[in-house]
C-alpha cells in the first residue's frame, strides 16, 4: 500500500524508533486479537511472537494487504498454532453455513441480487450505523464490550476485526479464511446482539 511505503522502508533499514511507534500503535489491539483464539495469560506470549515473525518477514512483504491488515495476519497464525488445542479457537469452515440456534437468519432480501450489475451479493439495506452518542457513555461502552464478550466465537472475531480494529471486510475474510458471505451475515447477527444488549439495557432502541 502506498501509504505504507516510507514506514516500511524505514523498518527494513532497521529505524528503531519506527519500530516502537508501530509497535505503540498496534500492541493493545493485538492483544485483544490474540485473546479470541488463546487464554489471556498466553496472549502476550503469542503478541510477541508475532511480533518476531513481523520483524523476521518484513524483507519478503510485497505490500498486497495494508501493513496492519499483514501484521494480523502473522499474528493470527501464531495465535492459531498456539490456541489449536483450545477449545476457544474455532474451524471456521465448521461454522460457515450453520445458522446458530434459535437466531433468525437474515433475510436474502437484505442483500442485492448475485446478477447485480455493479455490486453482486452486497446490502440492499445496510444495517443503520451504530448511534455513536449513546454509545459514548462509558456505561454503554462497557456493556458493548461484555455484549462482545459474550458473543459465539465466530461473531466475536468478525465483530472485533471489523468494528473494533478496523479491517476491511476483504482483510477479515482472508485473515479467517471465511467467505464474503458468511463474514457479512456474521457481522450482522454480531451487531444484531449487541445492539439489543444495549437496548435492552438504555430502555430503548439504538439506532
Amino acid at each position: 500500500m502506498p501509504e505504507d511505503a516510507a514506514l516500511l522502508d524505514a523498518l527494513r533499514a532497521g529505524d528503531e524508533a519506527a519500530f516502537l511507534a508501530v509497535v505503540g500503535k498496534h500492541h493493545a489491539s493485538m492483544i485483544r486479537v490474540a485473546r479470541l483464539y488463546v487464554d489471556a495469560s498466553v496472549a502476550e506470549d503469542v503478541v510477541q511472537e508475532a511480533w518476531i515473525g513481523v520483524l523476521n518477514g518484513l524483507d519478503g512483504f510485497q505490500g498486497r494487504c495494508s501493513l496492519k491488515a499483514w501484521i494480523f495476519r502473522i499474528l493470527a497464525n501464531c495465535a492459531r498454532r498456539r490456541g489449536g488445542l483450545e477449545r476457544r479457537s474455532v474451524p471456521f469452515s465448521a461454522l460457515e453455513d450453520e445458522p446458530e440456534e434459535g437466531e433468525p437468519a437474515v433475510s436474502p432480501d437484505r442483500f442485492l441480487d448475485g446478477e447485480h450489475p455493479r455490486w453482486p451479493g452486497h446490502w440492499s439495506r445496510p444495517p443503520e450505523p451504530w448511534a455513536e452518542e449513546r454509545l459514548a457513555a462509558h456505561e454503554a461502552a462497557s456493556l458493548a464490550r461484555s455484549a462482545i464478550e459474550a458473543l459465539p466465537p465466530a461473531q466475536r472475531q468478525v465483530i472485533t476485526l471489523r468494528d473494533l480494529e478496523g479491517l476491511e471486510a476483504s482483510e477479515v475474510c482472508e485473515l479467517l479464511a471465511v467467505s464474503e458471505g458468511n463474514q457479512r451475515v456474521l457481522l450482522h447477527r454480531a451487531r444484531s446482539r449487541v445492539r439489543a444488549a444495549l437496548e435492552a439495557h438504555l430502555g430503548g432502541p439504538t439506532l
